[in-house]
């Protein structure tokens, strides 16, 4: 079974080597067959080239010119990838390497998943390390998802998901937003194609300051909510009328 891991980047070119190396020691000794993706959205540095003059067994590099957002970087990087499990996470490594193999293990666990979700609300670590303005402002940004988006899981914006090849693709070709409300998005499309969707417990084991503003992205990320709802209830009314 081959495991693509998906990296999103956008000028990390002061992290992106160490980032790589770790990624391609940590992946060659515990799979057999896999790849990592780094997807390069439009960065103004030199991130791109810095990773692929490492010339690191089964790693590449995809990307565009014009930065578009994060959900559209993971969205390309998901398209490419041609793993049997399909996983994206930050390129600072928030959670850490060993949280890949418990996504492999999760699968494994559960055969008929199709999508596993990291969820910082699982267990009482998941914030730990957290400032209390930046864990309350994280517990209020995902209540508001659940008011506004119907959400019903625990943690939609956790930076570590992962899907099977199928849910993958069929997920993600469908999805349009390009912002940070691509993880919602993501999953409302499992939900509504029927996929099983397994929450796992995982915490942020490095910090670094968000890049997050928080009153112009949360006005952002609430008109890409009410837009998702109505673009996945026109989809699925169109998939059901055979249009």
């Amino acid at each position: 079974m081959k495991f693509s891991l998906c990296i999103p980047m956008y000028n990390e070119a002061s992290i992106i080597e160490q980032t790589a190396k770790t990624l391609s020691d940590y992946m060659s000794t515990r799979f057999e067959d896999y790849e990592i993706i780094f997807s390069n959205d439009g960065s103004k540095d030199d991130c791109g080239s810095i990773v692929e003059d490492m010339k690191l067994p089964c790693v590449r590099v995809v990307g565009y010119e014009q930065n578009r957002g994060k959900g559209y970087a993971v969205r390309c990087a998901m398209l490419a990838a041609e793993g049997d499990i399909i996983m994206f996470t930050d390129a600072d490594l928030a959670y850490g390497c060993d949280v890949i193999k418990r996504v492999a293990d999760t699968f494994s666990e559960n055969p008929d998943a199709q999508m596993v979700i990291g969820s910082r609300n699982l267990s009482k670590d998941g914030y730990e390390g957290y400032t209390a303005i930046r864990r309350i402002m994280s517990k209020a940004y995902i209540k508001v998802l659940c008011i506004v988006g119907g959400f019903k899981l625990s943690d939609s914006q956790c930076g570590c998901k992962a899907y099977k090849q199928t849910a993958a693709k069929d997920i993600f070709s469908r999805c349009k937003v390009d912002g940070f409300a691509f993880d919602f998005e993501s999953i409302i499309w499992a939900q509504k194609l029927g996929y099983k969707i397994i929450e796992m417990p995982v915490k942020i084991i490095n910090h670094r300051e968000s890049t997050v503003r928080v009153f112009r992205d949360t006005a952002r990320m609430l008109r890409d909510l009410v837009k998702i709802r109505v673009n996945v209830s026109r989809e699925c009314k169109a998939m059901k009328s055979g249009k």
